[in-house]
């Protein structure tokens, strides 16, 4: 067993609650980290035998450009797509961070974890 780590992938999207979060948008930030069985990849050096960490970026750049009011639908959208774009996949963490979120006093960010195992 093996984790790859996709960390602080940096994303414009336009999520929220509020009219002007989805008309204006703003800055995130999202870590991803996946176990699999990583034993082939280690004697085969075969892209093919791993978990390509590529498809895993693409997974949350694709999903974080669809729309959501909150940041757990978002989420939850890439670890789905994740565990449907690799079969290698036995469980999924994704954090997505809101960067300077338009809410009251100095917070430099807001964040969201949510963590799956394959059923």
């Amino acid at each position: 067993m093996g984790k790859v780590y996709v960390e602080n992938i940096r994303v414009y999207a336009y999520h929220g609650c509020l009219p002007e979060e989805t008309r204006i948008g703003s800055d995130y930030r999202v870590d991803v980290w996946v176990s699999g069985d990583l034993a082939v990849s280690e004697v085969s050096d075969k892209l093919e035998d791993t978990i390509d960490y590529v498809s895993i970026c693409a997974c949350v750049q694709e999903e974080m450009a669809t729309p959501s009011k909150l940041l757990e639908h978002v989420a939850k959208r890439i670890i789905n797509r994740i565990f449907k774009i690799s079969a290698m996949v036995d469980k999924v963490n994704v954090k997505v961070t809101k960067i300077n979120p338009p809410i009251g006093g100095h917070v430099a960010a807001v964040a969201v974890a949510l963590c799956e195992t394959k059923k």
